[in-house]
């Protein structure tokens, strides 16, 4: 790495002296976090510094880590050919003003959580972190698609970057291969940009090819006034009452068949089950191939819902993951990722599904079931100790990744994917998609604030740089008052991100469906991305640019 000049940034702000301090500039114009002070590896409990040898290597005994620069990014190599690796950690020395506010991700969906934090002692800021002191902004991440969990710490006197390595819940055995853990990356706000805006540019930066929707993604979804009691007449009856509302028929909506659909494995006689195959429609639908024929029919394109490690009830014990704590339910097994005949198994589901003819496959569960654990849970580690896969080469990162390519291999070219309860940065470029927050309600008006409107403030700066975002559904039904759900819709249809509606019939009044009108021809079309303008004061904001103008809401 050769230091050409140090980039000439304003000294006025910490977070300048942050950026120019940790950051130099190189050829292409770009800016390469500097070597770390420290480096650090886990080998299982114990922690050791490695000693520096030139630089750019990093040594243990056996081990080494090895920093190179590629391209605009730091990449962080490691070997341990003899002993098991659980982490890395770099560290660099700095001040941190006490002006400074920060932002990190989530490491999957994000849970109604998300803000700007004044106190960063003790944080794990999930995959990148932002750092704000109302004059300027500077970023630090790694790139998508990262072979290990990485996560950002800003303390005092340091700023420290966590890279997981573990596999299941023990350190990876990568024998004589050396893993490329993952790229840092680092930007500074541009002149007369906002940190939002930052935030955006930063995630492109992050994502060099996202993988995103050939249009805006729109259509309606079953999920938040049937809750698993739907039917193929059920859906056809919502799909016909939507496709009227319809009026932009050169992007063509979504009809999303959620869970309900699929055939239940009893364990006991009488027993409704909990264990689906993915791949047979169950009593109530009968023929998924019609109903998604009748669905085009009526002018929307099919989708639906699956649980790709959902295994059966009699399922070999050999194909299992280990039962862990939140993954020992024996209504629910799980999939073994690491053996591929399991994902062979998944990859057949959606050959079926691209038989049946349909476009939008939406996936569910695969984080809880590979960790056993949401991602609120993940505050110590990412699972479990002391447990692993049948295959303990690979780390966690590498066993999801190698998930979802296959997932991306089978859907092919004419399926859309949406991945729910995924890993937000090993999603990017994979998937056309991403559900980005937690559940909202048809039920609750309380969880639609509090996850709606949170994910999307605070996750719209990665719509169209990792992924499509989806903000879930606008659930509208007898439960919520319409005065509040008419905000959700609008919020949602003018944000530039997909909108899916989860219309009741019975909720459904001409005022509804004038709303759902307009709200459909707005999603259908590239807007500008919405902004929240109050998103650095509160967890809920209130104001948005929306289509050049201000937007007040009332989520109270």
């Amino acid at each position: 790495m050769q230091r050409r000049h140090f980039l000439k940034l304003s000294a006025t702000t910490a977070a300048a002296l942050l950026f120019s301090k940790l950051t130099h500039a190189i050829d292409n114009g770009a800016s390469l976090i500097n070597s770390p002070d420290e480096i650090w590896i886990q080998s299982g409990s114990e922690w050791v510094k490695l000693s520096a040898s030139n630089g750019s290597r990093y040594t243990y005994r056996e081990i080494a880590v090895s920093l190179k620069a590629n391209g605009g990014a730091l990449g962080i190599y490691a070997s341990s050919p003899k002993q098991e690796l659980n982490a890395i950690r770099l560290k660099w020395k700095h001040t941190t003003s006490a002006s400074a506010n920060f932002l990190g991700d989530h490491w999957e969906r994000s849970y109604g959580d998300l803000q700007w934090k004044s106190i960063p002692a003790g944080i794990k800021n999930p995959w990148y972190v932002i750092i704000h002191d109302d004059k300027q902004t500077a970023c630090f991440g790694v790139k998508t698609g990262a072979n290990s969990i990485c996560w950002w710490g800003v303390n005092d006197d340091s700023i420290e970057l966590t890279l997981d390595t573990t596999s299941g819940g023990v350190g990876v055995l990568l024998g004589d291969r050396q893993l490329h853990a993952a790229d840092v990356i680092t930007t500074n706000a541009q002149t007369g940009e906002d940190p939002f805006m930052t935030t955006h540019r930063f995630c492109k930066m992050m994502c060099d090819k996202p993988r995103l929707p050939k249009q805006p993604v729109y259509g309606i979804n079953d999920w938040y006034f049937a809750y698993g009691n739907n039917s193929s007449d059920l859906i056809r009856k919502t799909t016909a009452m939507m496709a009227e509302l319809v009026t932009d028929h050169s992007n063509k909506p979504f009809s999303v068949i959620d869970a309900g659909w699929a055939t239940y494995s009893p364990l006991l006689p009488g027993d409704g089950g909990w264990n689906d195959d993915f791949s047979k429609p169950n009593d109530k639908f009968k023929d998924m191939h019609a109903l998604g024929d009748d669905i085009k029919k009526m002018g929307m394109r099919p989708g639906l819902w699956m649980r790709p490690l959902c295994a059966r009830h009699d399922e070999k014990a050999s194909l299992l993951a280990p039962k862990i704590p939140g993954r020992d339910d024996p209504k629910n097994p799980t999939l073994d990722p690491t053996i591929p005949e399991n994902i062979a198994h998944i990859q057949h589901n959606f050959d079926v599904y691209k038989q049946w003819g349909y476009e939008m496959v939406k996936h569910d569960f695969s984080t809880y079931d590979i960790a056993g654990r949401w991602g609120f849970d993940m505050n110590n580690s990412f699972t479990s100790p002391g447990w692993h896969f049948n295959d303990r080469s690979k780390t966690n990162a590498e066993i999801i990744l190698g998930l979802y390519r296959a997932i991306r291999q089978a859907a092919g070219e004419n399926i859309y994917v949406i991945g729910c309860n995924t890993m937000s940065h090993l999603s990017a470029g994979i998937f056309e998609l991403c559900r980005i927050g937690d559940d909202t309600s048809g039920n609750e008006w309380e969880r639609t604030r509090k996850m709606g409107v949170n994910t999307l403030a605070f996750r719209l700066p990665q719509h169209n740089a990792f992924y499509a975002v989806d903000g879930d559904c606008v659930g509208i039904t007898t439960k919520i008052e319409w005065k509040r759900n008419k905000q959700w819709l609008q919020l949602l249809a003018e944000s530039g991100a997909p909108l899916f509606v989860s219309g009741q019939p019975e909720a459904m009044g001409e005022e509804q469906k004038k709303a759902v009108k307009t709200a459909f021809a707005q999603a259908a079309k590239v807007q500008p991305l919405g902004k929240p303008l109050d998103w650095m004061e509160t967890l809920t904001p209130s104001k948005w640019k929306l289509n050049n103008r201000v937007v007040d809401f009332d989520w109270s």
